[in-house]
């Protein structure tokens, strides 16, 4: 199987200057999403933003900074009224582990749905498994060798 090339990201845009901010995910329930993605996932509540004018709110979580990482916006509608129906060109979100059966083990045990339980990939060392957020939003939790 052919590789693609590897690419400088030297765009004529100036992408040497360009950073990835956020991922946005429209959520149904906002506190139960900010309770898993901290709680469970340990990442921090960065900022929390009501748009009263256009019947949203915004939270940003991550595991650093705004200025220095990427983070996750939660999107909440206010007058969304039932749960979001999931496309199928997005794929999940990864997130690397330090301890990938004890992370699953205490997901598991707050009844985190794991759909790819914990093991290694066919080639090389690491391991994955893959679970879901409240919303249903997959996310591939990675422990490297």
């Amino acid at each position: 199987m052919a590789t693609a090339p590897q690419s400088e990201g030297t765009a004529a845009i100036g992408a040497g200057r360009l950073r990835l901010l956020h991922t946005m995910l429209r959520v149904f329930d906002l506190d139960r999403s900010i309770d898993f993605y901290t709680r469970l996932m340990g990442m921090k509540l960065l900022r929390r933003r009501e748009v009263p004018e256009g019947r949203y709110t915004n939270a940003f979580v991550g595991y650093d900074t705004e200025e220095t990482g990427t983070i996750l916006e939660l999107t909440y509608n206010w007058d969304q009224k039932e749960p979001y129906v999931l496309g199928t060109a997005f794929g999940h979100l990864a997130v690397a582990v330090p301890d990938l059966y004890g992370v699953c083990a205490g997901l598991a045990k707050e009844g985190v749905k794991i759909p790819r339980p914990p093991g290694p990939l066919k080639f090389g060392t690491v391991h994955i498994a893959f679970i879901e957020d409240p919303d249903g939003y997959r996310i591939e939790l990675i422990q490297r060798a």
